[in-house]
Formats: C-alpha cells, structure tokens, sequence
C-alpha cells in the first residue's frame, strides 16, 4: 500500500487515493482542499497529511466543478510606459493567488479596449473574477458590463470609487501634498510640475494634492508652471523645455512619476544646468528608475505589490461571498539627492 502511493504521488495522486490513505470520503477530501468548515480538526489533519505524502496537488478547474468555480482570476492591464509598475503589480497579484490556491491569467490590453472584447474574455476563460488596472478601470462601459453580468471584479487604483465594487489603490492625492511639503519645506516656492497620463486617475489626483498644498502654504498655483505629460521619459524633457521658455523659471519640478523626471534630469544636464544646485527634480513611484538616475530622484514610494495582494484578495473574498470594500494605502516620501535648497539669488 505505501508503495502504490509513493508511485501516485509521483505520477499524480488521485482524490480517490487520498480518501483511500486518509481513510474519508472523496467528499471530505474535497471539503479539505477547497477550506470549507463542518470538518473536524483531527480529520482535517489526515487528510491534510495524506495529500502531504502523496503530492495530490488538485488541477483548479477540477476543484470548480461542484461549485461551478474555476478558481481562477482574470487581470486586464494596459502595457505602461514603466515596466517596474506591472511587474510589482503582477507580483502582488500572483502572490495573492498562489495562497488561496487560484490560477491568475493575464489580458494585456490598451486603454481604448473594447467592452466585446472583456467579454470574450471572460466567457472563454471562465475566470471566476477580475482585477482591472488603470486606466482601464475607470471604463465605465467595461465596469457597467461586468457588473450587469454579475462577474465580480476589483478596481487597482481607479479615480473614483463605488461603495458597491471593491477597490484599492494609493493615497496619490496625500502623497503628492507630503511631496509638495518636503519642496515647500527646502525654500521652494516657484514649483514647477509635469502632468502625468491624463487617462489614469493618478494625474488628476496628484495634481490636486500639489495644488492643494501650494494653496493651503498661500502659494499661488501659477498655471505656467503646470505642463501636460503622458507618464514617460519624453514627457520630461518637453515639461523642461517648456518651463525653462519662461521669464520666471522654477527652481524645483515635481513629475508624476519617476521616467517623466528622468527626463527632466537628463534634459537639464544637456542645457548645462546644474541638478540640484540650479534646479531640484522630484519624482512619483519609487521605481528602479530613481535610483538609476544620477543624481539619485527623491520620489514617493507607493506599495505596489502589496495593493495588488490586496485587491486581489479582497475579490476572491467578494466571490466567496464577502461584500465590497474600498481600501486605501498610505505611500512614503523617499529624499534623495535631487533636491536640494534652492541657490541664493
């Protein structure tokens, strides 16, 4: 008998010859494995150990059929400008589905996607749930859909939330206040900053909580300091040019992430100017970027991977059952050497 089992664990125990080993019912097994209650502590260990010895490892979609689950998450995400971004963010997301034993299958998409295409892709995959990204998870179309199809799905850091979808995502807006403070508290006063991706919710609330800070400090928000960006290095090196064109030029720039300042950084050094002594530079996010960058970006960490733990967890619980919440993370300023006082006049 021990020899059969170590020979199905290794070809690939069977439910039945778990039961068999443990001394349950398939049912039980079944019960164990999928994290139900009304099976008692003693029993729940031999079945726990019997699926140890024989390596039984059950295939989701398997697990599904009583239930009609397949254990499984969908995440859209649009391809970004900074690849560190979806990498944590799929870490999170893996994370979270490798401890609750579901399979996570990616959809990359763009922004502009269409709602037909969110459908097919539920429908052929059969995912029990799905993590929308942003920008695409502010699509209403996209949401109204998976909502009118009762198909749960989790918002990652969309601009508005519902009380009756979950949703988490970073405090961006306090954030970028705690970023504009530590610039007001260096003696900075004409600030200048680089709009991020006007589709991603992000932007928008990043630039509140700047403008905000300006106002709440009695600093005027001058609009000419205020340049549009799409999120990426291009965008860094426009944002400079068009602000060092002024008759007043800032001594500081805060971008919406940390490629945009790069490209304010790079862009400085080939006009000569002296970072941080003739103009500090800020960035968002924390990404390999800021400290591939010379000077090293002072910037604001945000919790990627573990937003997406979260929200993912949050939607597997919302699957089980659990109602909808809306979480917020805290995010942390990281000070580098690309700030500085500005020069004495």
């Amino acid at each position: 008998m021990e020899e059969r089992g170590a020979t199905a664990g290794r070809r690939g125990a069977t439910i039945r010859e778990v039961a068999h080993r443990a001394g349950v019912s398939i049912k039980t097994v079944s019960r164990v494995v999928n994290n139900e209650p009304n099976v008692r502590p003693e029993t729940r260990k031999r079945v726990q150990k019997a699926v140890s010895d024989l390596d039984y490892e059950p295939l989701p979609a398997a697990r599904g059929l009583a239930g009609r689950r397949t254990f499984s998450i969908g995440l859209l995400y649009e391809n970004p400008h900074e690849f560190s971004y979806i990498h944590r963010l799929l870490e999170g997301a893996y994370a979270a589905c490798e401890a609750t034993g579901h399979a996570l299958l990616l959809r990359p998409c763009t922004a502009e996607v269409a709602p037909s295409t969110v459908r097919q892709f539920v429908r052929q995959t059969r995912v029990d749930g799905v993590l929308l990204t942003a920008p695409i998870a502010d699509r209403s179309d996209v949401t109204s859909l998976l909502a009118e199809s009762g198909v749960a799905f989790a918002q990652i850091s969309p601009r508005a939330t519902n009380p009756e979808w979950t949703s988490v995502g970073p405090d961006d807006a306090a954030a970028s206040r705690a970023l504009t403070e530590h610039v007001l508290g260096l003696g900075h006063r004409r600030i200048g900053f680089i709009k991020g991706d006007p589709k991603h919710g992000a932007s928008h609330k990043r630039l509140a909580g700047h403008v905000n800070c300006l106002h709440d400090h009695g600093v005027e928000a001058d609009p000419t300091l205020i340049v549009e960006g799409n999120f990426d290095f291009d965008s860094g090196r426009r944002g400079l040019a068009a602000l060092w064109q002024l008759s007043a030029r800032p001594t500081a720039v805060i971008a919406c992430n940390d490629d945009t300042a790069a490209g304010v950084v790079v862009a400085a050094h080939e006009r000569g100017i002296r970072v941080p002594g003739m103009l500090s530079v800020a960035g968002f996010d924390d990404s390999p970027t800021a400290t591939h960058t010379w000077p090293a970006l002072t910037t604001v960490r945000q919790p990627i991977a573990a937003i997406a733990f979260r929200a993912t967890e949050l939607l597997i619980a919302n699957i089980g059952g659990e109602p909808a919440r809306q979480e917020t993370f805290d995010c942390d300023l990281v000070a580098r050497t690309s700030m500085a006082r500005p020069d004495p006049e």
